[in-house]
């Protein structure tokens, strides 16, 4: 078949969705009102480790407006039957209101449902809870691993860093981080009958489905979950958390529809973050910079009673760099905290500040330019899988990065650059995130009006999905983008993977590709088939669409609309259903990237500040340049965060988390960001997806931190392995 037009795909269009959100059309998780919708407040346990001993909540339950007060001691016993669907961990995962055991600070130990929001606020505040308290283990530092750790090997490593001329060893520390989305995690759940309708905000809308099937035991047909809006998530929405079961479990047990939102101070530790690592590298390499030999030993916390270890963690350490040999140990240390989870470039960046730190410490070592050691540790193939790289264009993001960012002009020499009181310097990582896929499904249909609906139940946290699948669609089947509608984030819809870990366009686009494809081809048959028709007895390989007009592509005046054409075969409708399923892949997929940034250090104030950034990235066919740029610039700025601002301070005699707000965890404003920056070099990669896609909302990520980390120390000299930089780190 001749291939269709281009118009849609690779346009700079704004998103689809943008009036609905800046007009405050689009209805989130919270947004849902339904008639006799009531409020439910949790409680949480303000002791870090024990049992509950006691609780009163007569006071409570007096006051005007409460229904119920739901624990441990009256909740019904629900089954939590096993559900390997839903991203949850080896371990059990935390059951609420089923015992006595407080496990981590901030457990919900209680909630109350009442006719108002305030109502219930108040009450939950008069609720009196008694424990049997032990000092928790909460501090990443002094608590041993437990199990058997992960590990890799090839080669001989501690034999290579005997012999190697150079030799290395640093320890890093990247603190913990929380996701912070700007929407807070709510639901709002009713019962009608024994089939169960949640609005959630979540970005995967089978997985909140299927846990509380298994929680409740029953039907995963059962319930629907709808999620048309996500106000941001990074990660954190991807499983399903306690609260959802409360929601739904309050709805229940009041015969009212419940709405339950999370405060700012509960994201803290009623939902996942990015655990602490402490990161230990060593490494050899000759006097000309090749890489000999490395080694990564890693501690990370987890939860006591889930164990959470991160994806793809030791995948650079084995893959970017030619390192004959390696040798890698991940350890999970289990705390008394709620559970980790996957925040944006999971696994990729928490590797990606000790490794790319640590090749910029060698390149000072030697006297070598950052750039120039990379490219002589540049590998021709995957040595940890021996596959051949389906695209690696890493070299190309080197030159064009240097070439745009001006690093010629660079004095390698730290401290060596100032403007008046201000210490300047500049630094590069780079950035590597697998090329993830999934299968799943899309329905398209084809109105007689010329209009076409394209449904998926994938979702949109952020990135554009709803524009991106238009765009594709409305190429596939040659409409407009303003005549193709796209719907999303409900289980009614066919099936869709998660959304996360930057797979949705190549895994949803691909499918949305394939019904567009199926459905275009029904309509060019149905013309030739037509004696009615034009285009009659043609060769349907010779049919192109454009703007909703079926013609020859060698003579576009042979031709007719597809209004025309359904409406005189008296089709209201044509629907197709498109489906993909990613192949067994012969090579090895990846996204690169090649960041850089430039710093200005305060000489006495120790304060640093990111002055200029540039990313260039290796992803595949960029199918919205518009969305691209406000993905990267977004990584960008959550990078600075991770790099300056963002951790986690935990008072280690209880658990609690210290500063679990927005005035005291701090993150990125518009003071902290000035000239960002985002190239993509040109290429696809048709071998991971029909669309020529690698993925993009990670890769973005991953290299932010080191390489500001790596500008600080041109700029003053002094190499700081914790994150963040802080002032009196400098000082």
């Amino acid at each position: 078949m001749s291939p269709q037009p281009q118009a849609a795909v690779g346009a700079p269009l704004s998103r689809v969705d943008g009036r609905l959100k800046v007009t405050g059309q689009a209805k989130y998780a919270a947004d849902h009102e339904l008639d006799g919708v009531v409020h439910a407040v949790v409680v949480d346990s303000s002791v870090g480790l024990g049992r509950i001993t006691g609780l009163d909540t007569r006071a409570a339950e007096a006051q005007p407006g409460v229904l119920k007060v739901i624990h441990h001691r009256n909740a019904p016993t629900l089954p939590y039957g096993r559900n390997p669907g839903s991203l949850n961990l080896p371990g059990e995962r935390l059951r609420v209101f089923q015992d006595d055991r407080v496990r981590f600070h901030g457990q919900p130990v209680a909630v109350v449902v009442a006719t108002t929001l305030e109502a219930a606020q108040h009450a939950a505040s008069l609720v009196e809870v008694d424990y049997d308290t032990e000092r928790p283990a909460t501090d990443l530092a002094d608590a041993p691993a437990a199990g058997a750790p992960v590990t890799y090997a090839r080669g001989d490593a501690e034999a290579a860093l005997r012999e190697a001329p150079v030799q290395l060893e640093m320890t890093y520390r990247p603190a913990r981080n929380h996701h912070n989305a700007m929407e807070l995690h709510a639901t709002v759940a009713h019962w009608d009958g024994d089939r169960l309708t949640l609005w959630d905000k979540t970005q995967w809308v089978q997985s909140p489905r299927d846990e509380l099937a298994a929680n409740f035991g029953i039907p995963a047909q059962s319930i629907r979950v709808i999620s048309p809006f996500v106000g941001g998530a990074f990660g954190n929405a991807a499983r399903a958390w306690p609260h959802i079961t409360v929601a739904a479990l309050t709805a229940r047990e009041t015969g009212r529809p419940v709405k339950l939102v999370l405060t700012r101070r509960q994201l803290y530790f009623g939902v996942g973050y990015r655990p602490s690592y402490e990161y230990r590298v060593r490494l050899g390499s000759d006097r000309g910079g090749r890489l000999t030999a490395m080694t990564h030993d890693l501690r990370a916390e987890t939860s006591r009673y889930e164990t959470f270890a991160e994806r793809g963690v030791l995948s650079p350490g084995r893959m970017l760099y030619t390192t004959p040999n390696v040798a890698q140990t991940y350890r999970t240390v289990p705390l008394d905290v709620n559970t980790p989870t996957p925040m944006r470039g999971p696994g990729y960046s928490s590797a990606a500040f000790p490794i790319e730190s640590a090749m910029d410490e060698l390149a000072h070592e030697l006297g070598i330019d950052p750039i120039e050691l990379r490219r002589r540790n540049e590998p021709e193939n995957d040595q940890a899988s021996g596959r051949p790289f389906s695209t690696r264009r890493l070299r190309e993001c080197y030159t064009v990065g240097a070439r745009e960012f001006g690093w010629h002009r660079r004095d390698p020499r730290p401290r060596s650059t100032r403007d008046g009181d201000w210490l300047i310097g500049t630094g590069m990582a780079t950035a590597v995130y697998d090329t993830l896929r999934a299968p799943g499904q899309a329905r398209v249909r084809l109105d007689a009006d010329g209009t076409a609906l394209v449904e998926s139940s994938t979702s949109d946290m952020g990135p554009g999905t709803y524009t991106s699948m238009t765009q594709v669609a409305a190429d596939a089947l040659g409409l407009a983008v303003r005549h193709v509608t796209f719907r999303l984030g409900d289980t009614d819809l066919p099936t869709a993977p998660l959304h996360g870990g930057s797979l949705t366009m190549a895994s949803v686009g691909s499918t949305v590709q394939d019904g567009c494809d199926k459905l275009r081809q029904q309509a060019i048959e149905l013309a030739v088939g037509d004696e009615d028709s034009p285009l009659y007895g043609a060769d349907a390989a010779d049919i192109v669409v454009r703007g909703g007009r079926l013609h020859l592509g060698n003579n576009p005046a042979r031709g007719e609309t597809y209004r025309r054409l359904l409406t005189r075969n008296r089709r209201e409708y044509l629907e197709a259903m498109g489906s993909w399923t990613p192949g067994q892949s012969r090579s090895s997929m990846y996204a690169y990237g090649a960041v850089f940034a430039e710093v200005g250090v305060d000489a006495r104030l120790g304060l640093v500040r990111v002055r200029r950034m540039l990313g260039v990235f290796d992803a595949g066919r960029i199918i919205s340049p518009k969305l691209a740029d406000s993905q990267a610039i977004g990584a960008m700025v959550g990078g600075i965060g991770a790099a300056l601002l963002e951790h986690t301070v935990t008072d280690h005699r209880d658990g609690r988390i210290v500063n679990a707000n927005l005035a005291d965890y701090l993150v990125p404003v518009n003071a902290d960001v000035r000239d960002l920056k985002a190239i993509y070099v040109d290429g696809r990669d048709d071998e991971a997806d029909p669309l020529g896609v690698k993925g993009l909302g990670e890769v973005v990520l991953v290299g932010v931190a080191p390489a500001i980390a790596n500008a600080v120390f041109h700029a003053t000299g002094r190499r700081v392995r914790d994150l963040p930089i802080t002032a009196e780190a400098l000082l």
